[in-house]
């Protein structure tokens, strides 16, 4: 049975349509995606295997493994960092926690409220601390060897093993 020279040249443009219109294999780099949703690349360290974003808008960032950097403070990553991600926020934050007067505490949120204030709010339970969007324009080394492998989690933060 052959086919007429149009009825191949419309079963090409619908093939053709069909592969336009497939998702992207090489989606946004997890830095890109944190920008076009108003929020600094250097929030999540430079080595991210994966992520997955839900259409409910649930973030889930899978790290090489738990590691340690610093930013104003001391910041510790775990495995997996979940977060609610909206234009301008992270919110309910877990995986995250910054060191606070000797303390480990969890972030819960990190939000820009105004992108032309230069600052950006991290929610740490007790108390917000402001801090310049200049500190997370880069992705951060993390180091995932060294003195936070004695890192655990105790009630009320991380705290060093002796």
């Amino acid at each position: 049975m052959a086919h007429s020279p149009q009825h191949r040249f419309l079963v090409s443009l619908g093939f053709l349509v069909l592969f336009i219109s497939l998702p992207s294999s090489h989606p946004l780099s997890i830095h890109d995606l944190l920008k076009t949703r108003g929020l600094p690349a250097g929030l999540l360290p430079k080595d991210v295997k994966s992520y997955t974003l839900s259409e409910n808008g649930l973030l889930e960032v899978f790290l090489e493994g738990p590691c340690l950097t610093k930013f104003d403070t001391m910041a510790f990553y775990e495995s997996v960092v979940r977060a609610n991600l909206t234009y301008g926020g992270l919110t309910g934050v877990e995986g995250f926690s910054q060191e606070e007067l000797f303390l480990w505490v969890p972030v819960k949120d990190i939000i820009v409220d105004d992108p032309k204030s230069g600052l950006i709010l991290f929610d740490i339970g007790l108390a917000h601390k402001q801090l310049s969007l200049s500190l997370f324009e880069d992705p951060p080394d993390c180091k995932q060897d060294g003195i936070f492998k004695k890192i655990t989690r105790k009630e009320g933060g991380f705290e060093a093993q002796r």
